[in-house]
């Protein structure tokens, strides 16, 4: 019994270690038979994993009463111990009482468990024999089992030692089948060949002065050297792609082959590569005439954005595989690249520029836009690797769209013309019987209304090139040189100042360039187009390209808008004033031959008026409502109310009651020729070409100036008789009596038709004039 006592204290004092189960009595090892085999081998998995023990946990295992007491002193106060103690005391009753309640009503179980409990101890007795001798058992199998581990140990070192043999064996057994295996994958996997000559390639330089290592080591460079062979053969070979070529480049280089020809063979084998991607896309080119004389080549078969999408994924992208290639290859040394790169580049844009200049119409201006930028973003990556070519890359791009900005102004130029051919079109048409066409103001509103909504949408197809989506609107060049010297100055004030020139050269003797006259009307409506563009076109046209591409402060000088007004204007005048000429002539041109192919000295008594006379008043009325249709009215000068009567050859400023009429009548007589030149020194000077003004009234006066000096220089050049002198005076005061309504000073009128009558009278042989009375009532007769 004191054996089993001393059995449960080691085995719940000691935690239950193998340690304690031996290190006790040898009654008390039987709880751990199996500790020296434990000892030898280690603890088990599972007791490993187990949770470390807790000798306070008063219901576990492990619990030590010493560990227990010592923790509560330290930690609990005295009240708490003293609560704990009362607590303990009232348990312990409690069980004692349990007890005795549980001893009376099993009283008789006790009695039988007594002599079931003397059976035991005997029975008890006869195991702990047999404990002791598994006890002595035991002990002999530890020793046992020590001289096992020791021997296991041993064989531990032994089989290390062996493996260490082994692996060298291996070694050694591997190294004398490199050559082997070199052999075998030279000609079908020479990367995998490089990798077993480089892990084998050290130690044959370690131990070549080995013979065996020697020879194994000289097999292997043949066998490396001949790939090497085959391999500079092979990068010969000009269907390798990119990826073929820098991996047998590579190889060289682990192959120790010299880098300054490895790097000449790649570039050489790389611009064969890429001269045959521009040769495809030069083929796609028609072939460039020298002389200029060839007819106009046929157009391309594929747009310029699939032109370029071939040709930065073709061209570029092999250019920047290669070149980074070539980088990871040989380094930073950019000695031979960069001249490679530039060349090839050079050409690649030259061939680009070739095919933008088929782009002769102006087609789809937002899939060039796009080519454009797909072309700068693609080159991206390979102005990266050459920085030098960014500059011609951006010039390139700026060419392009320079150019597309002259076509657009050739087409607006184009397109005018064209405006103007309709226009002089619809003026020469025949009109039929009751149906009239479009007047003037009809035809002015179309023109200026078609040239502007044409100038707009021009603006509208270039400001693509400034779109915030487009990579290269990024460039300095796009962001003022482009919008100023390009649009304002290149397409809006080029095409303005362009459109003044071409109006004003309808005016500028274009009999001398051999071109046909223009009619009037469309000289008076070029005219009228000028004065509004002075007025209001040019402003809302600058203003409108300002907003559109905003000039930067310090980009460069803009012309001014008072300026293209002030050109607009001068070409406005000239017009006009080449208007009244022409107009004027007409009327003249009937004049003069109407004196010249008439006898003055045969003539008979004048009955009516000539029928010139009521041509030339007709004329002047249609010129005055064609005028009218396009100018304003002006200021007339006030009506004279001198009502006295002048002497002979002067026509008198007297109004008939209801209708102006002057009289031509004699005087006493007198030299005449004295008259006429004392008068015209108090008489105020008519300026027959001066330049006539903005409006309807100054229109017309300039050319009834022009018509009656006509007259008067016709007349001045004729000998004429009575009748002859007589006819003047009717025909005089007809046109006084229609076209002093017209003029804006009918002194004008009145003093060139005296200067007529007066040199009438002068170059008269019998100057004897009608009387006013029947003159009036030829006037109105006629």
């Amino acid at each position: 019994m004191a054996a089993v006592t001393a059995g449960n204290g080691a085995g719940t004092g000691g935690g239950g270690s193998p340690e304690a189960a031996s290190g006790g009595s040898g009654g008390g090892g039987w709880r751990r038979p199996h500790g020296p085999l434990q000892r030898y081998y280690g603890p088990s998995t599972a007791e490993a994993a187990e949770a470390a023990p807790d000798p306070t946990d008063i219901n576990g295992p492990h619990f030590d009463p010493e560990v227990f007491m010592t923790k509560v002193r330290s930690e609990c106060p005295l009240g708490q111990l003293l609560a704990r103690e009362a607590a303990l005391g009232r348990e312990i009753r409690a069980l004692d009482s349990d007890m005795q309640t549980l001893l009376y009503e099993n009283y008789n179980k006790f009695i039988s468990a007594t002599d079931t409990i003397r059976k035991m101890k005997v029975d008890f007795r006869h195991m702990e024999a047999e404990m002791d001798d598994l006890a002595a058992n035991m002990a002999a199998i530890s020793a046992s089992s020590a001289r096992v581990s020791a021997a296991l140990q041993d064989r531990h070192r032994r089989g290390a030692q062996l493996a260490g043999v082994q692996a060298l064996l291996r070694k050694l057994q591997a190294l004398v089948e490199v050559p082997g295996r070199l052999r075998r994958w030279a000609g079908t996997e020479p990367a995998r060949a490089l990798r077993c000559h480089a892990r084998a390639r050290a130690v044959l330089r370690h131990y070549r002065h080995l013979p065996s290592f020697r020879a194994i080591e000289d097999e292997s460079h043949a066998i490396m050297a001949d790939l090497a062979q085959r391999l500079r053969t092979r990068l010969r070979c000009e269907t390798l792609d990119p990826k073929e070529l820098t991996e047998c480049v590579e190889m060289l280089l682990q192959l120790e082959e010299p880098p300054e020809e490895l790097s000449e063979e790649f570039l050489s084998q790389a611009g064969a590569r890429l001269e045959a991607e521009l040769a495809a896309l030069e083929a796609e080119l028609p072939e460039a005439d020298p002389s200029g004389t060839a007819a106009t080549p046929p157009p391309p078969a594929s747009d310029i954005l699939d032109f370029v999408d071939r040709g930065s994924s073709a061209f570029v992208g092999t250019l920047c595989q290669l070149a980074g290639s070539y980088r990871a290859l040989f380094g930073e040394d950019t000695g031979r690249l960069e001249p490679f790169a530039a060349a090839l580049a050079t050409r690649y844009f030259a061939l680009l520029e070739r095919r933008l200049a088929l782009e002769r119409g102006l087609g789809d201006t937002s899939l060039l836009v796009r080519a454009l930028d797909r072309f700068h973003r693609r080159l991206r990556a390979l102005l990266e690797l050459l920085p030098a070519g960014a500059d011609a890359a951006a010039a390139l791009v700026a060419r392009a769209a320079r150019e597309r900005v002259d076509r657009y102004l050739r087409a607006l130029q184009t397109f005018f013309l064209g405006c103007l051919g309709d226009v002089r079109q619809a003026l020469a048409a025949p009109r039929p019987p009751g149906k009239e066409g479009p007047g003037l103001p009809d035809l002015l509103a179309t023109l200026a209304a078609s040239v502007l909504g044409q100038l707009k949408a021009v603006l509208a197809y270039v400001q693509l090139f400034t779109a915030r989506d487009v990579a290269f609107a990024s460039l300095p060049y796009f962001k003022g040189e482009f919008c100023v010297t390009a649009v304002r100055e290149g397409l809006v004030v080029a095409f303005v100042r362009w459109l003044c020139r071409t109006a004003r050269g309808f005016a500028d003797g274009p009999a001398e360039r051999g071109a046909p006259a223009a009619p009037p009307a469309l000289l008076l409506l070029l005219a009228r187009l000028c004065l509004d563009y002075e007025n209001s076109t040019i402003s809302y046209i600058l203003t409108l390209t300002d907003e559109q591409f905003p000039p930067q402060d310090s980009g460069p000088a803009v012309t001014p808008g008072p300026a293209l007004c002030a050109e607009a204007r001068g070409a406005a005048q000239r017009l006009l004033d080449h208007y009244v000429q022409v107009q004027g002539a007409a009327v003249a041109q009937m004049l003069r031959k109407s004196v010249e192919t008439r006898d003055w000295l045969g003539t008979v008594e004048p009955r009516n008026v000539r029928a010139v006379m009521k041509r030339v008043v007709e004329d002047i009325t249609a010129i005055d409502v064609q005028v009218g249709q396009l100018f304003e009215e002006g200021v007339r000068r006030a009506q004279s109310s001198d009502s006295s009567r002048r002497a002979f050859s002067v026509y008198s400023s007297s109004r008939a009651p209801g209708r102006y009429a002057p009289s031509y009548t004699p005087s006493a007589p007198m030299d005449t020729h004295l008259l006429s030149n004392i008068q015209k020194l108090f008489s105020e000077r008519i300026d027959i070409f001066s330049p006539v003004e903005f409006n309807k009234v100054s229109v017309l006066t300039g050319i009834i100036k022009i018509s009656l000096k006509t007259l008067l220089e016709c007349v001045r050049l004729r000998t004429l008789g009575r009748f002859g002198l007589q006819q003047v005076q009717v025909d005089g005061h007809y046109l006084q009596l229609y076209l002093w309504r017209f003029a804006s000073d009918e002194r004008v009128v009145q003093g060139l038709l005296d200067e007529v009558a007066a040199s009438a009278a002068h170059r008269c042989l019998d100057p004897v004039p009608m009387e006013h009375s029947v003159v009036e009532l030829i006037c109105e007769r006629g």
